[in-house]
């Protein structure tokens, strides 16, 4: 009750309800408030401390830059989204606020486009290499399972590419990587999709911001090859999965493509079937389907794509609610 109670408290205010009222649309910079609510930095902060001490926001670094979203998780987390419904939208000062706030996710989506474009031709000529991605999307689709899920994480997120995949099927999706420009770019993405539920941030895959078994499906879409040592990501994926999760992992056949090691940071060149099979047994997983697509196309086409899919030992987790704790990300 005294939980409620102080979070009603902090919220009784215009600008907190103003903060609210964006917040539960994009997560968003204190710079980027600041532009919107046309208000000081100090000013902004105080309101945005007072809403977090309150448990209504979540707060976390990234780099040298602090993202604020609506809380996800904790007793206030059902009041933050309930005040923030309440809040009309045709409000002129809100509805001025949310002008302002498209405006910055414009933005957002133009620099991360700038970004794509300067290196789209290097990842066009990957991808000319193997399957064409949509066939490797449709098996990962496949692959996921059927029926609803609590909560789906992606590792190595990239332009949260399989946010958008698995993310209508979920109640909250999580993409984890470490640059600063994919993370940028897949915010715009996900925005574009009105993906609101699903959200990013940077992080080491070999120590996730999330609690021991609370994901329902962890996916890997071409990050193992990119890894000092994928069989500990794997053992830390297996960790946050619930019993009965599932792991998706999808990357290289061996191949000798020296080029990508040395142009495109690639540290391994594939994995064998059998390879990643150890690893995810080691982890406590059980090694279900190996699916196997061969490359197409022209001669260029070299690239055999595997799809691994291991559960973790235990019952379905679908009758249990996930809990999401975003520790600081290290």
């Amino acid at each position: 009750m005294e939980q409620l109670l102080a979070g009603l408290r902090a919220a009784g205010e215009p600008t907190r309800l103003r903060l609210l009222a964006l917040l539960v649309h994009s997560e968003l910079t204190v710079t980027e408030l600041t532009q919107i609510l046309r208000q000081s930095q100090p000013r902004v902060s105080r309101h945005l401390k007072l809403l977090c001490e309150a448990g209504l926001l979540e707060r976390f670094r990234e780099g040298s830059w602090v993202f604020y979203r609506l809380a996800s998780n904790g007793s206030v987390a059902e009041l933050a989204a309930v005040l923030s419904g309440l809040i009309p939208q045709e409000d002129l000062v809100i509805a001025r606020d949310l002008e302002r706030l498209e405006a910055v996710r414009m933005s957002r989506a133009e620099k991360a486009a700038a970004y794509f474009r300067a290196n789209a031709d290097e990842w066009d000529r990957i991808r000319s290499l193997y399957v064409p991605e949509d066939k490797v999307e449709q098996a990962m689709l496949e692959l996921g399972g059927t029926g609803d899920m609590e909560l789906v994480a992606d590792l190595g997120t990239g332009t949260g590419r399989m946010l958008e995949l698995f993310g209508p099927r979920a109640k909250a999706g999580l993409g984890i990587d470490l640059s600063p420009e994919m993370l940028a770019l897949a915010r715009a993405q996900l925005a574009q999709q009105s993906l609101q539920h699903c959200s990013v941030r940077q992080g080491d895959l070999y120590d996730l911001p999330m609690q021991d078994g609370t994901v329902d499906l962890v996916t890997s879409h071409m990050v193992l090859h990119y890894l000092d040592d994928p069989a500990a990501s794997i053992a830390e994926a297996a960790r946050v999965l619930k019993p009965g999760g599932r792991l998706l992992i999808a990357d290289f056949a061996p191949h000798e493509l020296d080029f990508l090691r040395d142009g495109h940071a690639h540290r391994r060149l594939g994995f064998s079937e059998g390879e990643v099979n150890e690893w995810l047994a080691d982890a406590g997983l059980n090694v279900g389907e190996t699916r196997v697509l061969p490359p197409e196309g022209g001669e260029d086409a070299k690239l055999t794509v595997l799809i691994w899919v291991a559960d973790k030992r235990g019952s379905s987790p679908r009758t249990t609610k996930a809990s999401i704790e975003f520790e600081g990300v290290k």
